[in-house]
């Protein structure tokens, strides 16, 4: 059995500053149904989500946000 191929999509994200911030993102977003892998850059502002599917952006805000932060 195959698996779908990944969905890859990035969000800017207001707030982040340190190493710190970037794992509260990761693991709040991390958290998403569907998610396969986060990677959040605070110099950059980004974080970068693989799902299985396309995220509903409202799913990732309020993750983003359960962590302290917000997106752009």
């Amino acid at each position: 059995m195959t698996q779908p191929a990944a969905h890859e999509e990035t969000f800017d994200v207001v707030g982040m500053t340190c190493g710190h911030c970037e794992m509260s993102v990761q693991e709040e977003v991390g958290e998403l149904a569907g998610v396969r892998g986060v990677s959040a850059d605070h110099v950059s502002g980004r974080v970068t989500v693989t799902s299985a599917e396309p995220l509903d952006r409202a799913a990732v805000a309020a993750a983003v946000a359960e962590a302290g932060y917000s997106l752009a």
